[in-house]
């Protein structure tokens, strides 16, 4: 970090500081102004788990049942960061007996009395904007039981943090945590009483971010599914309470959601889960749905990409790839080394999958989910096609963004003779190796095969020139490549016909068989599955395609079939919850 940068967030934390504690002199709301209504939901079994005394945020778990978790000394920044934004609380709730009550009211209670004067690391602005949307959402669930002297304080928490808001929100990163500090403050101004002024000021700079951060194809910067999910639900609750008060939303506001709706349909899988690319997760169960719902919107996704996916469907079968370059700067910093990796589901079961984000198990699990290893796409010669920069110091955390990542990503999708054929390819090896990846996935009109074709190419002089230095660097012996499909933890998979196939059965009752031609070795190795909510990573397996490249073009073609079909009577029609993890 520069100097400047430096000095720069120094000034920002002190303003922040100063706001916080005049913020704590202003006059109290002192009460609602309506009922409001909870939107957000939480993970029933993370819920447990904090009830349990796991405590898991930012990666570190600690074991401590019955603690008051403003007491514990937290394992990093991001740790603070990640309790202080008030998530738990969607959590506890959705547990909603009277244990998972107790531990919210103590923890939302020990906030005030430790913070609410101003003080703490938690007064940031999108942390505000956070913990004021979940305390109004589940403001019923806090208060049931409560005294007036508790009531009083809660409302004048609630009005400290909203005058904060009005005059910090500015400070906040664009993106995610800008609609979450703006969203907070729109939410307060609307629900407590004696707030109402800020609610104008809110809505423009509202419909000012949607301009500035949503594109004309509903895609934001980072371009992490989730997230975007994340902005849309925020849009979506905003839009929602502005209604219920008899106020009209900004056209800004109601054309983003319009745009994002779309967008968020062609990342959706056949199971209702998010494609798990570039830092995002698959999303709460129920919480796509929920926020496609309510937002009124029908379009369907237009011809081409979504927010650089490209996306084949038929039947109950659905291909997602990541076909466009990564992000670049600041909207890097959580970004994958993913170009032309792809995930496949088959009803309501995932089969082929990305590793996901390790952010929620440490920094060395983060750093491996970012590589392209950890992706169902090619790795040349153990390299990653988007490197990482050295770590950057950004807001007194550490960021390392991508680097020497692909830039030119030619696709194409067209009709075949038996379904949609995607074309792609990328330029991530080329200036390492003089190689470009190119891929090309077929998907059937019945949803059972898909035919795969991966090549590695030398296009021009230069590029075949480096190429041989490379060759004469590892003594002729050939570039190692290896094509890695991460298969789900419920996936059963083990090697067939000899060794030459590998056959995959889904807990639907499906058969999934893997073939390559003859050449590269097939094998079957270890992998993990990177999920949030648990406790710790999932194992699982993986199918490998091995080989070495010794000219200037290698062909790897392979194919997935399915084998057997799941019968009527038993099929995933409806989603079953998960199994609560115990710990």
């Amino acid at each position: 970090m520069s100097r400047t940068e430096g000095l720069s967030a120094a000034i920002t934390r002190l303003l922040n500081r100063f706001h916080a504690r005049l913020a704590a002199r202003a006059r109290p709301a002192t009460g609602f102004v309506s009922s409001p209504e909870p939107r957000s939901t939480g993970r029933f079994s993370r819920g447990r788990q904090l009830c349990a005394g796991n405590l898991l945020f930012a990666g570190h778990l600690i074991e401590s049942p019955g603690a008051m978790i403003w007491d514990l000394s937290a394992p990093d920044p991001a740790w603070d960061a990640e309790i202080h934004g008030f998530r738990w609380l969607d959590d506890l709730a959705a547990v909603g007996d009277m244990r998972a009550r107790a531990l919210a009211q103590d923890w939302l209670w020990g906030w005030i009395d430790r913070f609410g004067a101003g003080h703490g690391e938690g007064w940031l602005p999108e942390a505000a904007g956070q913990r004021l949307i979940r305390c109004i959402h589940h403001a019923l669930f806090v208060l049931r039981g409560t005294d007036g002297a508790r009531s009083d304080l809660f409302f004048q928490s609630l009005a400290r943090q909203t005058i904060f808001l009005a005059r910090r929100w500015k400070a906040s990163p664009p993106g995610l945590p800008r609609f979450e500090a703006l969203t907070g403050l729109l939410y307060a101004g609307l629900a407590l009483e004696g707030m109402a002024e800020h609610v104008a000021p809110a809505l423009r700079a509202l419909a000012r971010e949607c301009d500035a951060q949503i594109d004309a194809r509903g895609g934001i910067p980072t371009r992490n599914p989730e997230e975007l999910l994340e902005v849309f639900t925020l849009l979506t609750w905003a839009q929602a309470a502005l209604e219920a008060s008899d106020r009209e939303p900004d056209p800004a506001l109601t054309a983003a959601i319009a745009r994002i709706a779309p967008t968020l349909r062609a990342l959706r899988h056949a199971d209702g889960g998010l494609a798990r690319f570039q830092g995002g997760g698959k999303g709460i169960d129920g919480r796509l749905d929920q926020a496609l719902a309510a937002s009124g919107v029908r379009r369907k996704p237009a011809d081409g990409l979504a927010m650089g996916y490209a996306r084949l469907g038929f039947a109950r079968t659905t291909v997602i790839i990541d076909a466009a370059p990564p992000p670049r700067g600041k909207a890097s910093a959580d970004a994958h080394a993913s170009t032309l990796a792809f995930e496949l589901t088959s009803g309501r079961r995932p089969l082929v999958v990305s590793c996901g984000a390790g952010t929620v198990f440490g920094e060395d699990w983060r750093r491996a989910g970012r590589a392209t290893p950890s992706h169902s796409t090619l790795c040349l010669d153990g390299y990653s096609s988007a490197r990482l920069a050295e770590p950057t110091m950004v807001g007194g955390m550490l960021r390392e963004y991508l680097e020497e990542a692909p830039e030119d990503v030619p696709v194409q999708i067209t009709p075949s003779d038996d379904g949609l054929c995607f074309e792609g390819g990328h330029d991530g090896y080329r200036r390492t190796h003089g190689l470009t990846h190119a891929r090309k996935l077929e998907l059937s009109q019945d949803g059972r095969t898909l035919i795969g074709e991966d090549l590695l190419t030398t296009l021009t002089d230069p590029d075949k020139r480096l190429f041989d230095r490379r060759m004469d660097h590892a003594q002729l012996s050939g570039l190692p490549w290896q094509l890695r499909f991460h298969l789900h933890p419920d996936v059963d998979a083990a090697l067939d016909m000899g060794g030459y196939a590998v056959s995959m059965a889904l807990k639907s009752g499906e058969i999934w068989v893997f073939r390559a031609e003859q050449g590269p070795q097939l094998t079957l190795e270890p992998s993990v599955y990177l999920e949030k909510g648990r406790l710790r990573p999932r194992a699982s397996k993986q199918v490998v395609l091995s080989g070495r490249a010794m000219e200037y073009a290698s062909r790897i073609r392979w194919s997935l079939a399915k084998a057997q079909e799941t019968a009527i009577a038993v099929r995933d029609l409806v989603e079953t919850r998960a199994e609560d993890e115990t710990p």
